[in-house]
């Protein structure tokens, strides 16, 4: 089966590139004469990081320096994959300082990123409080919450393609899905800063570490920091492959990071619902209360999921009991359908109850005064997630 690359209605006229560009070290503090130039530097520390299809091979690079200034350089840097199956493209947005001893060089999500971000002149306002958040390992810590919608528009139901599996295809970590249909617009998961990787690949940086990557995009927007509120247009669904990889069929392959290294989707809730492994890459399926959709099925979009707020999952379907207090002693105030989304003001100890993730004795109390068994909730968060009451 051949790669489509053929651009839909006519809209190869309307795509915006991003150029290769070759910059050489500023003449104001620049580096010694025998440091390498900003070009090599950043390449180097791009080919230490890069996965390549092949072990040993050194893939082609792309070195856009998209802004400079005096001793400051920003842009993106780009490791581009073999146009084959299981391969996908690596890049990172770098900020870069040169001194005499040479470049000092960091990538998206590191701690130095941040700390460079913080300094530069190069770096908006807007940008800065993105790209100056301190990377923690949330997720490794038990906290799943990301506060993003799926990548299309709120409302739209789009077919899951593939489940979970790597950005470059069979590897771990399973950190990407592939979803298609509705109007074929690809949106911003959550409001941050977007970029320009290639010709149909968009990064947003969102807060709390987490970063969206979306390949395969026909007419992907030309970006070099703009913000973006979520549900921006980002472009549509295709089978681009301008820095690498394979495309069977138009479809957006959605990636999530943290702390600049793609992570595990399963566990984190996207648009009210959350990832699952399956037996193998490309497998499994996600979940919203109790009900399961498989590759093939499809994600309706409910928007993001709060960071105080719940969905109910009854663990087979119906309602959950809606108590005076936080157990099964006190008395009911009716009920809450499964699949419903619910708010929390604190949480307290109670009667212990087992749901889906295990057993717990936490009980949360609802915006509405009333309390429900935080085992037959899906938080992201295995504790309170608004404190105690």
């Amino acid at each position: 089966m051949r790669v489509d690359r053929r651009w839909a209605g006519g809209a190869a006229a309307a795509l915006l590139t991003v150029t290769s560009l070759l910059w050489a070290a500023p003449s104001v503090a620049a580096p010694t004469a025998t440091a390498p130039t900003l070009t090599d530097a950043v390449t180097a520390k791009l080919l230490g990081t890069a996965r390549t299809a092949a072990a040993g091979a050194q893939p082609d690079t792309r070195i856009t320096v998209s802004r400079s200034s005096g001793r400051w350089a920003f842009g993106t840097a780009v490791a581009v994959a073999p146009r084959q199956e299981d391969a996908h493209p690596t890049g990172s947005v770098f900020i870069a300082r040169a001194d005499h001893a040479g470049w000092r060089i960091a990538f998206d999500g590191e701690a130095a990123f941040a700390e460079l971000a913080a300094e530069s002149p190069l770096v908006s306002g807007a940008e800065r409080s993105v790209l100056t958040t301190t990377p923690t390992p949330m997720y490794a810590g038990g906290d799943y919450r990301t506060g993003m919608a799926l990548p299309f528009g709120v409302g739209q139901t789009w077919t899951l393609t593939s489940g979970p599996h790597g950005w470059g295809g069979t590897e771990s970590p399973y950190s990407s899905i592939d979803l298609a249909g509705g109007d074929q617009v690809v949106r911003a998961t959550r409001a941050g800063a977007a970029y320009t990787m290639c010709r149909g690949w968009i990064r947003v940086i969102h807060d709390r570490g987490y970063s969206t990557d979306y390949y395969h995009l026909w007419n992907s927007i030309s970006v070099n920091g703009a913000s973006v509120g979520q549900g921006a247009v980002l472009g549509n669904t295709g089978t681009d492959v301008t820095c690498g990889g394979a495309a069977y069929g138009r479809h957006v392959h959605f990636g999530l990071r943290q702390n600049s290294a793609y992570v595990p989707i399963a566990g984190h809730d996207i648009g009210k619902w959350v990832l699952a492994n399956g037996s193998a890459a490309y497998q499994g399926g996600a979940r919203h209360g109790s009900a399961f959709a498989g590759v093939g099925g499809g994600l309706y979009n409910y928007g993001a999921l709060g960071f105080n707020q719940g969905v109910v999952d009854a663990n087979g379907g119906g309602v959950l009991t809606r108590r005076a207090g936080p157990g099964t002693g006190y008395g009911s105030l009716g009920s809450v359908a499964d699949g419903a989304t619910v708010t929390i003001s604190c949480s307290a100890n109670g009667t212990s109850h087992t749901g889906r993730y295990g057993t717990t004795a936490l009980w949360n109390r609802l915006s509405d005064g009333s309390w429900v068994s935080d085992a037959y909730l899906s938080t992201g968060v295995n504790g309170p997630v608004n404190g105690w009451c």
